[in-house]
């Protein structure tokens, strides 16, 4: 089977979940445990993918750790500190852009 083959299936299959999920009925969707759950898959979802594109290994190493995840850990603490989200990106845009301008962790 051929890459090609791999993403037409691919598409095919994500089509076909999305019109199943046309056809739910909405008394399902509307109790409180399905809704609750896709909120909650969301930030997993999103979750995951962060730390994916921050902890990601190359082919020498499991592990590349570079200027990305001390700008997670600031983001992380302005979160907690309740700063505006803007405030929250430029900060961790900041910490990595400096960080590598240093020469650390690029």
């Amino acid at each position: 089977m051929t890459t090609w083959n791999v993403v037409l299936l691919a598409a095919v299959l994500v089509l076909a979940l999305k019109i199943a999920g046309y056809l739910v009925p909405a008394r399902v969707l509307e109790r409180p445990t399905p809704s609750r759950v896709a909120t909650l898959l969301t930030v997993a979802l999103l979750a995951a993918l962060v730390v994916t594109q921050t902890v990601q290994g190359d082919g020498r190493h499991p592990l590349s750790i570079d200027a990305r995840l001390p700008a997670l850990g600031a983001s992380a603490v302005l979160l907690a500190l309740r700063a505006p989200f803007i405030v929250v990106v430029v900060a961790a845009a900041v910490v990595a852009a400096l960080l590598r301008l240093a020469g650390w962790m690029a």
